[in-house]
């Protein structure tokens, strides 16, 4: 896969396989396109050169609304919505219960009664937390995740680890880029490279 930004390639021969149910850590220098790749996945970029498959099919012929609910992303400092933890976990869904909402959260390591928690009130860790349980309520079969422990201690990074294990359980695959190696190596199946060559 290439892309070309303001005069440069920001990714030129970039290639990556995700498989189900595990997890897999991509590490590369600041910079090297790690963050610019999920992106590509996700299609919110689209590469100039190459071809991104789900499921045997090019992305490229799915509908962006569909790519995104099959294939979340969570972002460095996720967002939260006005509201509380349910509206955040419920947004973008249509007729979502309760049950849905508690399941999203149960999946993401946090307890129903987390749901009725003032969104705007969380810490880093919990933000961290409610968005992978945001993501999750979508039910999607690919979930990139773009330095999901920057600015967590190393606890709050553990009980993280701990909620993408449980959701590559479930079959999901799992990506995130980082830069915490240790933290890639204790947590992920796979740590590899933006050439998705295994990394000793």
């Amino acid at each position: 896969m290439r892309l070309r930004r303001d005069g440069r390639w920001v990714l030129d021969g970039a290639h990556l396989t995700l498989r189900p149910g595990t997890i897999t850590a991509l590490v590369a220098p600041s910079g090297a396109g790690k963050s610019t790749l999920l992106r590509c996945l996700n299609g919110l970029l689209r590469p100039d050169a190459g071809t991104i498959e789900l499921g045997g099919r090019d992305v490229g012929t799915l509908d962006a609304r569909e790519l995104r609910r099959r294939v979340g992303l969570v972002v460095q400092t996720p967002t939260m919505l006005p509201g509380t933890v349910r509206d955040n976990v419920a947004y973008a869904l249509s007729g979502t219960t309760d049950a849905a909402v508690a399941a999203a959260l149960d999946a993401a390591g946090l307890p129903a009664a987390f749901a009725d928690r003032d969104a705007a009130g969380l810490s880093g860790g919990e933000r961290a937390r409610v968005a992978l349980a945001r993501a999750f309520s979508r039910s999607p079969e690919v979930l990139l995740l773009d330095e999901p422990t920057a600015a967590l201690d190393a606890g709050t990074a553990e009980l993280v680890g701990a909620t993408l294990r449980r959701l590559a359980d479930r079959g999901i695959a799992v990506c995130l880029a980082v830069h915490d190696v240790p933290f890639a190596r204790a947590h992920a199946d796979r740590v590899v490279g933006l050439d998705d060559r295994e990394l000793g």
